[in-house]
C-alpha cells in the first residue's frame, strides 16, 4: 500500500505546490519580523559605540578645560554626561531580550503537518 502522501503528490501536485508556497510565504513573513529586530539591535549597538566615542572625546576635553581654567563648572560634567546617558540607553536597548521566540508560527505549522502525516499513516 502506498503512503497517502505519495498518492497525493502523484494525483494532486497542485496541492503540494500550494502547501509549499504557503510555507515559503510564512517563512518570509517571520524572517522579515526577525530581521527587523536584528536591524534594530545592530543600530542600537552602532549608536552605543558612536556615543561612547563622543563621550570619551568630550570627557577628555572637559578635563583639559577644567585643568586649564583651574576651576569647576557644571557644563564640564553635563555635556559629556548627556553622551554617557545615550550610551547607557543604547546598550540597554541593544541587550534587551527579544519578546518572542523565533519562527513560532512556522514551528507550529510544521508540528501540525507532522501530526497529520502520522495520523494518515
Amino acid at each position: 500500500m502506498i503512503h497517502p502522501l505519495f498518492s497525493t503528490i502523484v494525483q494532486r501536485p497542485d496541492l503540494v505546490v500550494d502547501h509549499l508556497s504557503a510555507y515559503a510565504a510564512l517563512f518570509q513573513e517571520e524572517a522579515s519580523n526577525a530581521g527587523t529586530d536584528l536591524v534594530a539591535r545592530a543600530v542600537a549597538w552602532v549608536v552605543a559605540v558612536v556615543a561612547a566615542a563622543i563621550f570619551l572625546s568630550l570627557a577628555g576635553t572637559a578635563v583639559m578645560l577644567g585643568m586649564l581654567q583651574n576651576q569647576f563648572h557644571w557644563a564640564l560634567v553635563a555635556v559629556p554626561g548627556i553622551a554617557l546617558a545615550i550610551v547607557v540607553v543604547a546598550v540597554l536597548r541593544a541587550r534587551k531580550p527579544s519578546a518572542s521566540e523565533r519562527f513560532p508560527e512556522l514551528k507550529a505549522q510544521i508540528d501540525s503537518d507532522a501530526r497529520a502525516l502520522r495520523m494518515a499513516a
